[in-house]
Parts: C-alpha cells; sequence; structure tokens
C-alpha cells in the first residue's frame, strides 16, 4: 500500500477522527494500493460547518473576481489533466485516453461556468406602477452538497461544482471511496487558484457519510448521480429534510437500428458505446433493438469488431478495454450471462474467455459479452447491469421499438440508426427519454445543454449542468422599489386595499 487518502476540510488535508477506514484497489490486478478515510458525521459537520464560514464572504464576492478564480481554475485543469486521468485510470480501471475523455469534458463545464456573469443577470422592469419599479435578481442558496459515483470520479462532480461555485454557493463532496484520489487533487487546484478556503471541501465516506449530509441542517441542497434505487432514496431523504434535490439515477439505454441503416456504423458505434469504459457508464447502451431482418447482419458484425478488441491494464496504451471497478461487480455483471442463458436468450458472445493477454490473473477482468434473442421479461433486460453486455432485442418494426423504450421504467438515453429524416423526427418525437441520438450512440449534452432523464432516471426537477444547473443553484428575488424625489411626497395616504398598479 502506497498511499493513504484524507479528507478536504477548511482548504487542507484534514485526517479522519472516524476512526474508519476503506481499501482502495487496483482493479487490473486486484491488489490493494492504498486506503481512504471514512467521514463520521463528525467529518461531515466539520466540512459544512467550514463551508458555512466561507460562505457570506464567498457569496459577497464580486462576479469579476470569482471568474478569475474560474479561469484560474481551469487553466490549472488543464494542466494537470494528464495526472487527473492517471489516478483515475489507477483506481477506476478505465482505459488512460477514457480517463482523458472524461477530464475534457469535465473541462467543459468548467468553460461554461466561466461565462457566470451573463447567466447571473435578472430582469428590470421600469415604472410597473406610478413611479414604482420591479427587479428579479438571483442568489446562491448557501452550502450544497454533491454525492456522486465511482465510474466517473472527475466529470461528474465537475458536473456540478463548478456551477455551484460560480453562483456564490460553497460546497461539500462526497466521492466515491472506490477511486477518491480525483477529488483531492480538485481540491488541490482549487486552493491553487486562489478559492478561499472553506468554499470547496472533501469528504469520503460510505452511507454513514451520504446519511449525515442528507439530513444536516446546514445543508441547502444535494445533488447526486448514481443507481435508481439509491437516487430514490436520496431524494426521499434530502427532501423530507427540507432540501432541494437533484437525483439522477440508473438507465436501460437502448439503441433502435432500423433496416435503413449503415450497420457498420450501427455496429461500431453499439461496441463503442456499449464497451467503452467496460460498460461501467449511465449513458452506455445496453439494449440493441433491432429490426428482425437486419439482426443477423448487425450481430455478426458486431461479433467481427469485438473479436478485435484488446483487454488489459488501464495504463496500457494498446489496451482498449480495461477492468471492471471490483471483484464483486465484475461477478455480479458474468452472473447475467448465466441467467440471460437459462431464461432463454443466446449467448453469441462471452466475455469470460475473451483473452487478456497482459492482464494480472487477479484482475477484475470480464470481456466484452453479446446476448441475442434477448426477451423484455429476462433480468437481463429489466435490471441495469453497467457492464460489458449488451442484449440484442429482435422486434418486427419502429412501432414496436418504440413501445419497448416507452415501456422500459428508465428515461435516460437512447439512440436511433436510420437514414430516414422522418423516422428520426418521429423519434425524437414519440420516445420518452430525457436524451435522445440521432446516429449518434452516446447523447451526452454538451455542457450548456442539461444532462438528465425522465421516468425513474431522474428524481427531482433540475436536470445537470447547462441553465438548470444554473437554476439548481439559485433561487430568485423579486424586488418592488419605489424611490421618490425629495420634493414630490407621494400623494394618497392610508389605503388598506389590496395594491393594484396604475
Amino acid at each position: 500500500m502506497s498511499k493513504h487518502v484524507t479528507h478536504w476540510i477548511g482548504g487542507r488535508a484534514h485526517e479522519g477522527a472516524a476512526g474508519r477506514r476503506g481499501d482502495i484497489h487496483d482493479p487490473a490486478s486486484g491488489r490493494v494500493s492504498g486506503t481512504v478515510d471514512l467521514a463520521g458525521a463528525g467529518e461531515v459537520d466539520a466540512a459544512v460547518a467550514a463551508a458555512r464560514e466561507a460562505f457570506p464572504g464567498w457569496r459577497d464576492t464580486p462576479l469579476s473576481r470569482r471568474v478569475q478564480i474560474l479561469f484560474r481554475f481551469r487553466e490549472l485543469l488543464a494542466r494537470d489533466q494528464d495526472r487527473l486521468a492517471e489516478l483515475i485510470s489507477a483506481e477506476h480501471g478505465k482505459v488512460f485516453s477514457d480517463a482523458r475523455g472524461e477530464v475534457a469534458r469535465g473541462l467543459e463545464v468548467v468553460d461554461f461556468a466561466c461565462g457566470i456573469p451573463h447567466l447571473l443577470k435578472g430582469g428590470y422592469s421600469e415604472n410597473v406602477s406610478t413611479g414604482v419599479d420591479s427587479y428579479s435578481i438571483l442568489q446562491p442558496l448557501g452550502v450544497v452538497a454533491g454525492i456522486t459515483p465511482f465510474n466517473f470520479p472527475a466529470m461528474v462532480p465537475m458536473w456540478m461544482f463548478p456551477i455551484a461555485i460560480a453562483c456564490g454557493n460553497t460546497f461539500v463532496l462526497k466521492p466515491s471511496e472506490k477511486d477518491p484520489s480525483a477529488a483531492v487533487l480538485l481540491a488541490g487546484l482549487w486552493a491553487e487558484a486562489g478559492l478561499p478556503a472553506g468554499v470547496f471541501n472533501v469528504v469520503h465516506g460510505d452511507k454513514e457519510a451520504v446519511d449525515a449530509v442528507l439530513e444536516h441542517p446546514g445543508v441547502a441542497a444535494v445533488s447526486f448521480v448514481g443507481s435508481t434505487p439509491i437516487a430514490r432514496y436520496v431524494y426521499r431523504t434530502a427532501a423530507g429534510h427540507g432540501k432541494r434535490v437533484q437525483a439522477l439515477g440508473g438507465a436501460k439505454n437502448h439503441m433502435v437500428v432500423l433496416p435503413d441503416a449503415d450497420l457498420d456504423l450501427a455496429a461500431d458505434s453499439a461496441v463503442s458505446a456499449g464497451f467503452g469504459s467496460a460498460g461501467e457508464r449511465c449513458m452506455a447502451i445496453s439494449a440493441v433493438a433491432v429490426v428482425d431482418s437486419v439482426a443477423d447482419g448487425l450481430v455478426e458484425r458486431i461479433r467481427d469488431r469485438v473479436s478485435r478488441l484488446r483487454v488489459g491494464p488501464g495504463d496500457d496504451d494498446r489496451s482498449d478495454m480495461g477492468p471492471l471497478v471490483t471483484r464483486e461487480h465484475r461477478d455480479k455483471v458474468a452472473s447475467y450471462l448465466e441467467s440471460g442463458v437459462r431464461e432463454g436468450a443466446t449467448l453469441a458472445i462471452d466475455g469470460r474467455v475473451h483473452p487478456v493477454p497482459d492482464g494480472d490473473p487477479g484482475g477484475f477482468w470480464l470481456g466484452p459479452s453479446l446476448l441475442d434473442r434477448v426477451g423484455p421479461e429476462m433480468a437481463c433486460y429489466r435490471d441495469e447491469i453497467f457492464g460489458p453486455v449488451l442484449s440484442v432485442l429482435r422486434v418486427r418494426d419502429y412501432d414496436e421499438a418504440v413501445e419497448l423504450v416507452n415501456a422500459n421504467p428508465y428515461g435516460n438515453g437512447t439512440a436511433i440508426f436510420t437514414n430516414d429524416g422522418g423516422a428520426a423526427r418521429r423519434f425524437q418525437n414519440e420516445v420518452q427519454v430525457g436524451m435522445v441520438g440521432i446516429n449518434v450512440p452516446i447523447p451526452v449534452p454538451v455542457a450548456y445543454y442539461s444532462f438528465g432523464g425522465w421516468k425513474q432516471s431522474l428524481f427531482g426537477d433540475s436536470h445537470a449542468h447547462g441553465t438548470e444547473g444554473v437554476h439548481f443553484y439559485t433561487r430568485t428575488k423579486a424586488v418592488t422599489a419605489r424611490w421618490t424625489d425629495p420634493g414630490r411626497r407621494p400623494s394618497g395616504g392610508v389605503d388598506l386595499g389590496f395594491p393594484t398598479n396604475g
């Protein structure tokens, strides 16, 4: 064990007092690579206290100064993006190029947040009544918290804290304890950029820390990304304690392939979106609904591409796909191959036998897998597997495909592959999903559009980043003002009637 990861509270490293620690694993070897402090209520309270103390000064910091710090943070993040990607790859297992792409998408949100002066403009109406003006202002909430998942230890936090901090809030981040180092590096970059102590804090931990955040009276709002059962729990618990909540849940993302689609493009996209990051993405394609007349051709093309994928350590430039994050998760994902066959699916590609030529035998390996002729009643379709398992469902036509997508309880992302513009336009109108791709397999919006799903993929009213992120991290205050000329006293005297404008 070569490292120990601590909390970051009040602008500096903070050793945990709870007496609990967790192991950090190298997924490519299965070995323990370090430890991380696990927070209890005491550490969470210390982080919230530091954030509350810092809030008045940060709220009143001029926008121009906030933006200077944001730009400096952006420069430092760009400088250290390879270092950050290396940490992500080492603790999560994804290949370096994928980790670097994650950092780049996070940087886009920082870029967006640098434009906060324009985004915080209110409205102004002169003379709404005689000598009376009305205007609205956007103000920060106070201390806000983010609870983020293991699969994107840099990007998902950066969906939250750049906008929250730019809006004048102070922030407490509870990242995944499985890959905690990225959050601490980001905290150090904020300090180097000149962010005042206490504006950004990091507490590591498990459910005990999460519950302390959700229940803390000093936290005004909570943002969360994770599985649907936990998102539902976060929403109910935090809202029950009077907080504003934005809880993004799980997914079962469908890719619809119509007979006129470019099957080579569709196969490339299915493999890329299904097996990138070992399928551990909330926007991964996990179900392909293909019209039966072209299904055999698509499956054969996918099989050909998978046979050429190299599975190996994330720090090996030759690797296309790395290991899964933990041994327990790897075993759970692999169990769906067995249950799928047992329930009637065909195991077209068995990732358990995919070669890993340079992999440590102790690593959490599972190669790309394909279950064909899957039915909607099967567990491999119903559940969010969150691993490199692609399910092919054969449908009669467009209508059956859309019916399948809309009947699913999740509504995060979807894609359609077709050369028919009319079908694509109809699909984007009819499908009940929050993010739609047309011949684009992973329709993650750019930073100035919002990210979020429908149905059981989102609990709360606001999506992440974009203008909806600004809306989530601010509240509107409406002001009605009268300034009288010293030489002209308003007439009328006392009037107990309800005020009208005129």
